[in-house]
């Protein structure tokens, strides 16, 4: 298996090389040359594994054999040995036709840590072998720095260095990154939003020389292994609900940077039959008005209660430009077309390109006020608390349910944080408080320890590089 960038410009990797580099060098994302396409029979065999085994069967293709079999099923144990639930990803009934995917039994207590503990194990695996030492550097808004951190500090050739929006991330959130007070961790507090972290990021891939030479390693979405690991979650939760070839099954997932939901979209093409993807978002609707209007436009990110999605510039939603146009054979159009928004801040598609999107996806998208209400009523119903991000993808599939585009199918959302993590907004709308598991119960007791600095890229450079 070979890994081609969504620009075109940039050589075509192995696995390892893809998961070490992160983005290509032409400022595109990677995306591998196939997928593998899964029959009935091959199914029938997935339905009857653990969620480790099954995450073999489902990634082995990617892997493509750089990594023994013995080896990659021991890293694969190793990821998700920390999680307090034995059935890793456990499915909750809401109602006859509506299930939650509990994605937040990790050790951050976020969806991030499936695929943030797997891709640590994987770091590690490969930087032993090389013998290489790396530089993580990852932009977060909330839960990708506290999972890349917990996946990432037992690597001892590498040093993280994660940007958050400062205060503009939940206390809960802060507080699992900055406690980590390991000698090759590094927060740092941007005085901007969560667009300016991941911009800095971006910038910082490009140019490379204030490292000293180290590699720089992307831990954000755009390292196609974190995509890679999040696709086992969606074959998991549909077999074990009883999908078929003639029972479909529609997921509403809560999205930002839209990784969770475009791993989604791979199962969907691996031969998983789910008829409708959810795009469930907050006020910072980018996506959401894509869909309905072809409006793709950068805007200011607006500060929410569900913080994790205050994202304005999806940067996985290029992978699914470049399947869309790919599938109609004009993958050459992407690079002017990426270009072009990166000089505009707007791009719109061809109506075809749109139409065929409009097959997978369907979009809705909430205000605070509505995902309060999504809580209480949530809470009122079943004494389920829901944190808000997860309120947000619930509310999505009850307007789809209503809708004439649902025939009946069983919807899953996807429960991408615990109720813990935001207690503000739970608070507020249900007048009780969640209580952190044991493990982190004296979180807000722990010493702190992250450095503020200014929205400038070379002061963030000359930090890092005096770090390491």
């Amino acid at each position: 298996m070979k890994y081609i960038s969504t620009r075109l410009a940039a050589p075509a990797l192995s696995f390892q090389d893809v998961v070490l580099q992160g983005l290509a060098n032409d400022g595109g994302l990677y995306v591998p040359e196939f997928l593998p396409k899964f029959d009935k029979a091959k199914m029938e065999q997935l339905r009857k594994l653990n969620y480790e085994e099954l995450f073999f069967e489902v990634t082995e293709h990617f892997v493509s054999g750089e990594i023994d079999s013995k080896t990659y099923k021991e890293i694969i144990k190793k990821s998700y040995q920390n999680f307090s639930h034995t059935a890793i990803a456990p499915l909750k009934q809401l109602s006859a036709t509506e299930f939650l995917l509990e994605l937040f039994h990790g050790p951050t207590l976020a969806f991030k840590d499936f695929a943030l503990q797997f891709l640590g194990n994987l770091l590690d695996h490969f930087l032993q072998k090389t013998g290489e030492k790396i530089v993580i550097i990852g932009a977060t808004s909330g839960d990708t720095g506290s999972a890349a951190i917990q996946g990432c500090k037992a690597c001892k050739n590498a040093q993280i260095f994660i940007l958050h929006p400062l205060n503009r991330v939940s206390e809960v959130q802060r507080r699992q990154m900055t406690t980590v007070l390991a000698d090759n961790v590094f927060n740092i507090a941007l005085q901007g939003n969560f667009d300016d972290c991941q911009a800095m990021v971006k910038k910082m891939f490009g140019n490379q020389e204030f490292l000293h030479g180290k590699r720089m390693v992307a831990v954000n979405s755009i390292n196609f292994a974190r995509i890679m690991a999040q696709i086992v979650y969606y074959f998991y939760a549909a077999l074990r609900l009883g999908v078929d070839e003639k029972n479909p099954i529609s997921f509403s997932v809560p999205t930002g940077n839209f990784g969770d939901i475009y791993a989604g979209f791979l199962a969907k093409k691996m031969g998983l039959n789910i008829k409708t993807l959810i795009i469930a978002t907050n006020s910072n609707d980018i996506l959401h008005r894509f869909l309905q209007n072809n409006d793709y436009r950068r805007a200011e990110a607006k500060d929410t209660i569900s913080p994790s999605m205050n994202i304005q510039v999806s940067s996985n939603f290029e992978r699914l430009l470049f399947d869309a146009y790919k599938a109609q054979k004009l993958e050459n159009k992407m690079p002017e077309l990426m270009k072009e928004f990166e000089r505009t801040g707007f791009l719109s598609v061809d109506a075809e390109i749109m139409q065929n999107i409009k097959k997978d996806f369907s979009s809705y998208a909430f205000d605070d006020e509505q995902t309060l209400t999504t809580i209480k009523e949530i809470f009122a119903q079943t004494s389920e608390l829901l944190d808000p991000h997860t309120a947000i993808g619930v509310a999505a599939s009850k307007q789809f349910i209503k809708e004439q585009r649902y025939e009946g199918e069983l919807v899953v959302t996807l429960a991408t944080a615990h109720p813990a993590k935001f207690p503000d907004a739970v608070v507020q709308a249900t007048k009780k408080h969640p209580d952190l598991p044991n493990f982190l119960k004296d979180l807000f007791a722990r010493s702190e320890k992250m450095e503020i600095l200014q929205n400038d890229v070379e002061s963030v450079k000359q930090f890092i590089s005096q770090k390491i």
